[in-house]
């Protein structure tokens, strides 16, 4: 992962540990490299390619089927061999169907952080995925419930922009305080659980 170094991972944590000490509520900052392999692409169009390669042959030349069928082979390992590395293989898939699959790592990524386990149900998801270019703040019952869609919303674009801007530490410590305000705001220190989840920046190969 080379969106941070290690001095920023360790700036980042240290935001992390300083918003939650404004509330009862816990932050969980989560950056995935991806959200998914999408080792099926390549083999998926290197088919789709290869279905043609008959029909221009047959039309277009006087080879037998046997050449026909080695060549169609031929193509299919091809395009699935150039197409494999992963910003390539990445860059293809459809936007939308990015989004689903980082959307499905970000609510994973809150189970298996145990932010559902809290008693008071306070716990908020930092969650970034780099190759899908996705950011989504997940936030547990008690607080998604006082807390509109439009204010994580905003969060989300602010730290969006600084990532473009080329400030993703910058970005994520902003995005921290902000989301630990929110908190703040709802759950002061005391008004709530102790200190429950970790406070270090988790980063995913």
């Amino acid at each position: 992962m080379s969106l941070f170094s290690e001095a920023d991972e360790h700036r980042i944590s240290a935001a992390i540990a300083e918003a939650e000490r404004t509330t009862s509520g816990e932050i969980v900052v989560v950056v995935a490299a991806r959200s998914d392999g999408y080792h099926y692409v390549p083999p998926l169009i290197g088919a789709a390619v290869a279905l043609f390669v008959p029909w221009l042959l047959i039309y277009f030349t006087l080879l037998d089927m046997r050449t026909i069928y080695l060549i169609q082979l031929a193509v299919f390992a091809l395009v699935t061999i150039l197409l494999m590395p992963a910003p390539i293989r990445t860059a293809l898939v459809p936007t939308g169907i990015k989004r689903r699959h980082a959307h499905r790592r970000a609510i994973e990524q809150f189970l298996v952080q145990s932010l559902h386990t809290t008693e008071s149900r306070t716990g908020v998801l930092l969650f970034v995925s780099v190759a899908e270019r996705f950011a989504e703040i997940v936030a547990d019952k008690a607080i998604a419930e006082l807390v509109p869609r439009a204010t994580w919303q905003g969060i989300i674009d602010e730290l969006t922009g600084a990532i473009a801007a080329r400030r993703p530490t910058e970005g994520f410590i902003e995005a921290i305080h902000a989301i630990g305000a929110v908190l703040a705001e709802h759950y002061p220190p005391g008004s709530g659980d102790p200190n429950e989840l970790p406070d270090h920046l988790i980063v995913l190969g």
